[in-house]
C-alpha cells in the first residue's frame, strides 16, 4: 500500500457513485479518478455553475466519462430529501457513496435552515441523513461501500452533547473538530450497526492530511500572521488536492480497504504521502458516545436507519 496511486483503482464499469461536494478540491479530484475508472459518477454541490464547470473539466480529461451533476445542499434536510427522491427515481442501486462535502472553521456562528450549527449540520448531520435515506439503494448493490471524510482535526475533537450546536459558546475550530470527530464516529458506528442488522454495507473513513484546497485558501485567518506563516510552510508540509484525495480513493475502491477502518497519508504526522492506515483517537472509539450520537442524529434529522431499512 506504501506506493498506492490511482493506477491501483480497479475497473468500476457498471458501478454507480455519488460524491458530495464534488465541484472543487478533494471531491472534484475524487470524482475525476472514479469517472476515469469507468464508474457512472454523480457529482453533487450547492453551486450549479461550479457543477457544470466540474463536468466540463472532467470531460476534457475523460471525453467518454459517464458523469452528471445534481444540486444538493447538505445544510438543508429538504434538499437532501429532494435529491434522494430524484436519485431513487432514476437509479435502482448505489454502489459507492463518498461523503466528502464540508465547511471549515466559519469565523462566526451560522445555522442551517433546520437550526443546526452550520459545521455540524453540513459536515455531519447532512451526511448522516443522506446516507440513511440512500440505504435502500445501497443495499441493492452487490458490495455497497460508504466513505466518510474525517480530518486530522478529529484528534483534538470532542462531542459536546450538552451544547451540540454551540449555542452557548461558539469557537470556530472547536466546532470543526467536533464535526470531523462525528464523521469518524459515524463511519465506525455504521459498520458496527450494518454487521448487527445485516445491511451488508462496508463503511470506511479517510482523511486527506494537509491538502491544498479551496477550503484552506478561503478559510479563516489567511490574512493574519499565523495565516501568512502557514502559507510559507505549506509547500513543505502539504500536498495537492489530487494527492490528498488518494486516501479517499483507496478507501472507496481498494479490495484491501478493510470495513470499519480509517486511512490517511502515511508520511510525517499523516500530513502528506501515499495512503495508509490512519490513527484513530480514543474518543472516536467510545462506543457509548457513538450510540448517543447516533440516537441524537436520528432525533435531530427525523431520519432513522432502522425505520428506512424496515420499510425497504
Amino acid at each position: 500500500m506504501t506506493d498506492w496511486t490511482t493506477a491501483g483503482i480497479p475497473s468500476l464499469s457498471g458501478k454507480t457513485v455519488v460524491v458530495t461536494g464534488a465541484t472543487g478540491g478533494l471531491g472534484y479530484e475524487t470524482a475525476m479518478a472514479l469517472a476515469g475508472a469507468g464508474a457512472v459518477v454523480i457529482l453533487t454541490g450547492r453551486n450549479d455553475a461550479k457543477g457544470l464547470r466540474a463536468i466540463e473539466g472532467i470531460c476534457e480529461r475523460f471525453p467518454d466519462a459517464l458523469i452528471a451533476y445534481e444540486h444538493l445542499d447538505l445544510a438543508s434536510l429538504a434538499s437532501i430529501a429532494n435529491f434522494v427522491g430524484r436519485f431513487a427515481a432514476d437509479n435502482e442501486r448505489l454502489d459507492l457513496l463518498v461523503n466528502n462535502a464540508g465547511v471549515m472553521a466559519l469565523p462566526k456562528r451560522q445555522q442551517t435552515e433546520d437550526g443546526f450549527e452550520m459545521q455540524l449540520g453540513t459536515n455531519y448531520l447532512g451526511h448522516y441523513a443522506l446516507t440513511a435515506r440512500l440505504l435502500p439503494q445501497l443495499r441493492r448493490a452487490k458490495a455497497p461501500r460508504i466513505v466518510n471524510l474525517s480530518s486530522l482535526a478529529h484528534r483534538s475533537g470532542a462531542i459536546n452533547f450538552d451544547d451540540l450546536h454551540s449555542r452557548r459558546s461558539y469557537r470556530p475550530w472547536r466546532a470543526y473538530r467536533q464535526s470531523k470527530l462525528a464523521m469518524l464516529m459515524f463511519a465506525l458506528e455504521l459498520q458496527r450497526r450494518s454487521l448487527a442488522a445485516g445491511w451488508g454495507l462496508t463503511s470506511v473513513a479517510a482523511h486527506p492530511g494537509y491538502a491544498r484546497t479551496d477550503l484552506l485558501a478561503n478559510g479563516p485567518g489567511t490574512d493574519t500572521v499565523q495565516g501568512r506563516l502557514d502559507r510559507l510552510l505549506r509547500p513543505l508540509i502539504s500536498q495537492s488536492a489530487a494527492e490528498g484525495a488518494l486516501p479517499t480513493l483507496f478507501a472507496a475502491t481498494s479490495p484491501d480497504a478493510e470495513p470499519g477502518s480509517y486511512y490517511g497519508p502515511n508520511g510525517f504526522y499523516e500530513l502528506k504521502g501515499p495512503p495508509g492506515p490512519a490513527s484513530i483517537m480514543p474518543q472516536a472509539k467510545d462506543l457509548a458516545a457513538a450510540a448517543m450520537l447516533w440516537d441524537a442524529s436520528a432525533a435531530l434529522t427525523g431520519v432513522s436507519f432502522d425505520e428506512i431499512a424496515a420499510a425497504a
